[in-house]
């Protein structure tokens, strides 16, 4: 990846193609506060937005509205290798939400209309950038008895990410400072569905230059602590149902962007165990608005503890909290992949306008 594109969310989604769905990692935690200025509102005499700032690492799961087409291949029928899909014009990164008057929302659901079809031809209606787009397609036997397109799909998404904050006035959430987007075509996931999850933290692959680091973990799939709704550039939203995550921690107001400078800021973070700790931090840049989309701030760790933990910024804290004179700044979101000591922030205005 060049200069401007060598960052990385800290998430470490892992992915399910087809059948497959590997569920990964990590983390859970509790709270170390620092001793800062209580904050004031806003210059502009303004009402403020107060909100929680967590820094907890939940597990995340997300359900796509329709399935996305990650790859296409030839599948082996009567006359030989074919593609179906490619044939009719399907392409990676289109994402099917009708096989004839059908909804598919699933790879099960796909399958099954596949097999009731025997091969007749069909109506396939998708999305491409947004648009619809529409093609007409027939399904190939094959040996085992089974109808394929020879379209790889997707129909969800797992792994870890930090929770920024949560205001108690109206039981929003947000999560990552970024949004989930599939790994092989990095397009935006479609949201139909999610939930975050109780996670705990078992070990951390430290970055370094060239390698980013990553947490590692499990996450509980029995109990929802909260309901997604929103999968945006800025961060993924949504109702917090077990607000006992904010439990012993102060809301506190949320900065404008003119209250933030260059100089010392914390993040709160969960690199072990159940704990969230407050890390020192630099912001060593702020970008003027709308410069880099989302990425509003440029942030070094400086923290020897968090150095030596991971050595730096490594995947699953995307997500993490910054505060600085007793603000919520926004959230870290990006690593620089040959320089794990820093990486890119969001605005917490930036968050809360993409909600």
């Amino acid at each position: 990846m060049r200069e401007e594109t060598q960052a990385l969310p800290w998430t470490g989604l892992l992915l399910r193609a087809l059948v497959l769905l590997t569920v990964g990692a990590l983390a859970l935690l509790g709270l170390r506060t620092q001793a800062s200025a209580a904050g004031t509102p806003g210059d502009s005499g303004q009402d403020v937005r107060m909100v929680v700032p967590l820094g907890r690492a939940v597990g995340i799961k997300l359900f796509s509205d329709g399935v996305l087409v990650v790859g296409l291949s030839e599948v082996t029928g009567p006359t030989g290798d074919t593609s179906p899909a490619r044939a009719c014009g399907l392409r990676q990164g289109d994402i099917i939400t009708h096989i004839n008057d059908t909804q598919v929302d699933t790879i099960e659901e796909v399958r099954s209309v596949l097999q009731d079809l025997e091969g007749d031809k069909m109506s396939i209606r998708a999305l491409r950038a947004e648009e619809p787009v529409q093609f007409t397609a027939q399904a190939v036997a094959c040996a085992d008895g089974t109808y394929r397109l020879g379209a790889w799909i997707r129909d969800s998404m797992a792994g870890i990410g930090t929770m920024t904050f949560y205001e108690p006035s109206t039981g929003l959430f947000g999560a990552l400072g970024h949004g989930i987007t599939d790994v092989d075509t990095a397009l935006l996931m479609p949201l139909e569905s999610g939930a975050i999850l109780p996670a705990a933290v078992s070990d951390v692959k430290k970055g370094a230059a060239g390698d980013p680091g990553e947490l590692h973990g499990a996450f509980q799939t029995d109990r929802d602590l909260g309901t997604l709704w929103a999968n945006t550039p800025g961060g993924v939203f949504g109702t917090l149902d077990d607000t006992g995550l904010a439990d012993g921690c102060q809301a506190l107001p949320v900065a404008s962007r003119s209250q933030v400078k260059v100089g010392p800021a914390v993040i709160r973070s969960n690199v072990a165990g159940e704990t969230v700790r407050e890390y020192d931090v630099e912001i060593v840049r702020v970008f003027p608005a709308g410069s880099h989309d989302t990425r509003d701030l440029m942030v070094k760790v400086t923290d020897p503890d968090l150095l030596a933990a991971t050595g730096g910024i490594v995947q699953g804290m995307s997500g993490s909290p910054i505060l600085q004179d007793g603000r919520v700044v926004g959230a870290v979101t990006h690593v620089l992949v040959n320089d794990p000591t820093q990486g890119y922030g969001i605005l917490m205005e930036t968050m809360l306008a993409a909600a």
